[in-house]
């Protein structure tokens, strides 16, 4: 009779009885404190259910409270009861009443007598105790906490807030030096006696009863007095999410828990009848000298407390919003955002579809509709094309396509009367590789024959919109990859930039032909007329003003875009 245990009980007793009866048939003493919120009919029940049991007890009860003082006095009634009751005991483990034993309690016992006089408790200095949630570090040693942080957070937090102003600090009882960890630890009977029978046990009882949570700083803190050797970790497996609160293992963590090869598993679901029912019994599994690995779980819930915080790179659901200042939440994919070409190269869409191994879009942020590839009405995800929906939210508009687009690289063309909405997120987002041909819109407004003074505004207001995203384009802050050119330096030489543009995103085995440019004849005289105006496209470029159209606006023979 070398373990005993002692259960702090407040919820799911059917499941604690089970807990004790596994722990009582297999010869450990088992001390039971039930919380007095626990009503008098059901903790009735409970105590005939387990009276068939000799070794088991119940220790006087305390209302308690999560982060009160009350759990401290539920632990040492209990522990005080098994001391006194089974002077066999050589090591005490406290549990909750649904800690779960995952391996034979001999397995345990055995692992314990290779280490008679070490404590198994977390115990680490607050300056130490990184994963310590809510601001309240060391501070928790120094200030008073009479109110209730979930019953009357107000009050909570204004008195903090108060005794901040006032500079107060608490006295620290001279001969301690505070830790934190875990509550749920394994204390030899020489060290928990000591605790317990402590001279000054009244005056450190009268410190902790003010400190925030003294469940995970009272015993940690004194261990330290007076343990002979410290384990600095609990043999209890628990996991904490990113606000402070115990994961719960359900019956899909089956696997993950024989991976650990821990004793005690905390925090089980209820109604994880499956774990349940492969752990229990006194023999629950073959005997093994294993020591306890965790790392499997360290690992999985790892992913999972990422998973929680940073989310899936560019994922946009309504579960979860995403935090935009982590740098894994741009965009789920690469992809490429391509702006004149158009206006340039006859057919381009259709070619670069043909060239490379992509999803090549059209204008997707048009003013009149999202212009889906092979002019789809709705897209993957069942987003629709419908401009007001998506300008309601371009960015998760964008995020959410390339999502579902995944894997498949999706390009798009952009230019100056499409909404700039998305500017900065696609220049931030590392994800992206934009292609822009500056003044291309020009060729549009030439090539619709309308008279200058008309168009003299529309150019105005076109090069005004493409200038500022070149701005953005151009800012410190940008993290996509850019190639910019003018357009007279993409007619004057395109072969380059078209295999620039097809290397970049992927080109298919097949050979496809360059395309031909639009018919540029008299474009340098549109040039001169529009500066003549009052208008001077400065994003155009260099287009030497000539009789006949420059030979290199023809049109180049074609060539072949291959490996």
């Amino acid at each position: 009779m070398s373990l005993g245990i002692v259960m702090l009980a407040h919820e799911a007793l059917h499941r604690a009885a089970q807990a004790a009866r596994h722990w009582a048939k297999a010869g450990c003493p088992v001390v039971i404190h039930v919380d007095k919120s626990v009503s008098i009919a059901a903790f009735s029940a409970f105590e005939r259910g387990l009276a068939d049991m000799p070794n088991i007890r119940f220790s006087p009860r305390h209302a308690g409270e999560w982060g009160k003082w009350s759990l401290v006095q539920a632990s040492q009634s209990g522990a005080e009861m098994l001391l006194a009751e089974f002077p066999d005991v050589q090591h005490v483990y406290l549990v909750s009443g649904l800690c779960l034993p995952l391996r034979p309690v001999d397995d345990l016992r055995a692992y314990l007598a290779r280490y008679p006089d070490t404590d198994f408790i977390e115990s680490v200095t607050s300056q130490d105790a990184s994963w310590a949630v809510g601001g309240l570090d060391h501070e928790r040693f120094l200030l008073r906490f009479p109110f209730s942080w979930r019953r009357q957070r107000r009050l909570f937090d204004g008195y903090v807030r108060l005794q901040r102003r006032i500079r107060f600090k608490r006295r620290i009882p001279p001969g301690i030096e505070p830790h934190l960890g875990a509550q749920w630890w394994c204390l030899t009977r020489k060290t928990l006696a000591a605790i317990l029978q402590d001279p000054r046990r009244a005056e450190f009882d009268r410190y902790f009863a003010r400190v925030w949570i003294p469940d995970e700083c009272y015993y940690q803190t004194l261990a330290r007095r007076h343990a002979r050797r410290i384990e600095s970790r609990s043999l209890t497996l628990t996991r904490f999410d990113a606000q402070g609160k115990p994961h719960v293992f359900y019956d899909d963590h089956l696997d993950l828990l024989r991976q650990s090869h821990c004793f005690v598993a905390r925090k089980i679901w209820p109604g994880a009848d499956r774990l349940y029912s492969a752990f229990s019994g006194s023999d629950s599994g073959a005997r093994s000298d294993a020591a306890p690995n965790p790392a499997p779980v360290e690992r999985h819930f790892a992913k999972t407390r990422a998973r929680r915080t940073e989310g899936r790179a560019g994922l946009h659901m309504h579960s979860r919003a995403p935090a935009t200042y982590l740098h894994n939440t741009k965009s789920a994919a690469p992809y490429t955002m391509l702006a004149g070409f158009d206006q340039v190269i006859h057919g381009f869409a259709p070619w670069l579809a043909g060239a490379v191994d992509a999803q090549v879009h059209g204008h997707l942020f048009a003013p009149e509709r999202a212009e889906f590839a092979g002019g789809e009405t709705i897209a993957p995800g069942a987003q629709s094309d419908h401009a007001a929906l998506r300008d309601y939210n371009p960015t998760a508009f964008l995020t959410n396509l390339l999502w579902n687009g995944r894997p498949r690289h999706q390009c798009f063309q952009f230019g100056p009367r499409d909404t700039q909405d998305i500017a900065w997120f696609t220049a931030t987002d590392p994800n992206a590789q934009i292609f822009v041909v500056t003044g291309a819109w020009a060729v549009a407004l030439f090539q619709s024959g309308a008279e200058i003074a008309t168009i003299r505004a529309k150019a105005a207001r076109l090069q005004q919109v493409e200038n500022a995203w070149l701005g953005v384009l151009r800012s410190p802050h940008t993290r996509a990859r850019l190639r910019i050119c003018t357009l007279a330096e993409f007619v004057a030489n395109s072969a380059p930039q078209l295999h620039a543009l097809v290397d970049a995103i992927g080109r298919k085995p097949a050979q496809m032909p360059l395309p031909g440019l639009v018919d540029l004849a008299g474009f340098d005289v549109f040039l001169h007329r529009l500066r003549n105006a009052g208008m001077v496209p400065t994003l155009v470029g260099d287009f030497d003003p000539a009789d006949d159209v420059p030979a290199a606006m023809a049109a180049p023979r074609p060539r072949l875009i291959g490996p």
